[in-house]
C-alpha cells in the first residue's frame, strides 16, 4: 500500500488532462456544463414567468 502512494505521488505531476483543464488559454464545455447551463436559463425563464404572471 505504501508503494501504491509513494507511486501515485510521482506519477500525479505527469499526468496532463486535455486542453481546458485549468491551462491558460484553453477552454471547452462538457455535456454536464451545458445541461446546467440550460436548467439555469430554464429556471431564469420560469422565474420571470412567475413574477410576471397575472
Amino acid at each position: 500500500m505504501k508503494n501504491a502512494l509513494v507511486l501515485c505521488l510521482f506519477i500525479t505531476p505527469l499526468a496532463h488532462a486535455h486542453e481546458g483543464h485549468g491551462l491558460p488559454g484553453s477552454s471547452h464545455w462538457h455535456a454536464t456544463d451545458v445541461v446546467g447551463l440550460v436548467l439555469l436559463v430554464a429556471a431564469a425563464a420560469a422565474a420571470a414567468w412567475w413574477i410576471r404572471r397575472k
